[in-house]
């Protein structure tokens, strides 16, 4: 069995960030004990240098190892250049123990709030995924910006601007999870046997209506993925339960 913490959307700044809600779901997500966190962009507000360092002293407070691609508040201010020194590389793949392999992909693009995966990028993952199929493994995709329009967040204007194409990879390549962020609202969509959601934010004060800084958790068996929407300091509960395909 498998745990993963899916976080998102921390927006570390002198406004958009809430360190008191932060601490609160760190200590949570450490008495889990995940195997492993993937963090799904906008770690920062703004890009700026200042911001990343603080953020990495937030992050350095999880126990399990965390895994991050960059949003478009990452990119800002030559943010993209600081992703890469200060966090990790924006673009990567690991995979645990023969039974499913993480792909993470930079959706960003510098001092722009649209995703773009673009055609390098895509032929990159297209490869990474034939081998998950050859060599029968599952695959999970993450990145920022979502691949189809989230309900309840308004006017569609930041889906992935080439999110045709990226969907018929995924999808073509039975893809069992697309996580991503971006929004700050929680959601589930299942397109043909991929599963693709979406997490809220782990502790940014920019919220829509009634909706509170939540993380997802996945749960990941030999038969079942199980997902849970926690919300910080207060209840969780079974978002989705799907049978596993391999």
């Amino acid at each position: 069995m498998t745990v993963i913490a899916h976080i998102s959307d921390l927006h570390v700044s002198s406004t958009a960030f809430d360190e008191a809600v932060f601490m609160k779901a760190v200590n949570e997500i450490n008495n889990l004990q995940p195997d492993m966190i993937i963090l799904t962009g906008d770690i920062t507000d703004n890009g700026y240098y200042r911001e990343y360092q603080q953020a990495i002293k937030y992050l350095d407070m999880f126990e399990s190892p965390l895994f991050a691609v960059p949003g478009n508040h990452d990119s800002r201010n030559l943010g993209h250049q600081t992703f890469e020194e200060l966090i990790g590389e924006s673009s990567w793949k690991l995979t645990k123990e023969n039974d499913f392999t993480v792909i993470g992909l930079d959706s960003s693009s510098p001092d722009e709030n649209r995703g773009h995966i673009g055609k390098p990028q895509r032929m990159w993952m297209e490869h990474q995924l034939d081998e998950c199929v050859v060599n029968d493994l599952s695959s999970i995709i993450a990145l920022h910006h979502h691949v189809v329009p989230i309900p309840d967040t308004g006017r569609e204007r930041n889906v992935l601007s080439d999110a045709g194409d990226i969907l018929k990879v995924l999808t073509t390549h039975e893809v069992d999870l697309i996580l991503s962020g971006h929004k700050h609202v929680p959601n589930i969509w299942k397109l043909n046997e991929t599963i693709i959601v979406n997490a809220g934010s782990i502790s940014s004060n920019k919220l829509r209506g009634k909706i509170k800084n939540s993380y997802n958790v996945y749960i990941i068996d030999d038969e079942t993925i199980e997902i849970f929407l926690n919300i910080v300091g207060g209840e969780k509960f079974l978002f989705g339960k799907y049978r596993r395909k391999h």
